[in-house]
């Protein structure tokens, strides 16, 4: 493999882990939350309505957590804009050259 193949394999495999991450973290997600399903049913009193707020606070709010986990790995320029991370990392190498040409 040459320089170029390398670098477009590493990316790759960068991307193909976030992906798995986000699948993952989905489908812990579904898992944990069919559980906590049952047992809110289970624990209910005669006559008592599931449809209560308490019985979905853990699926909203780790919901809201899954989707900005989806949003990162699917759609990563949308937060950051295009090449953020490229642009940091020239601007971080470009400040630590300047600190040690200033105390040569």
């Amino acid at each position: 493999m040459n320089t170029q193949d390398d670098i477009k394999y590493k990316e790759a495999l960068k991307r193909v882990k976030k992906i798995k991450g986000f699948y993952s973290h989905a489908a812990v997600y579904l898992l944990v939350n069919i559980m906590i399903v049952f047992i809110n049913i289970r624990d209910l009193e005669p006559g008592e309505s599931y449809f209560q707020f308490k019985n979905f606070l853990t699926a909203f709010f780790w919901g809201i957590g899954l989707l900005a986990h989806g949003l990162s790995v699917f759609m990563p320029n949308w937060i950051m804009g295009e090449n953020w991370e490229e642009r940091k990392i020239k601007e971080y190498m470009e400040k630590e050259k300047q600190n040690k040409e200033m105390w040569q």
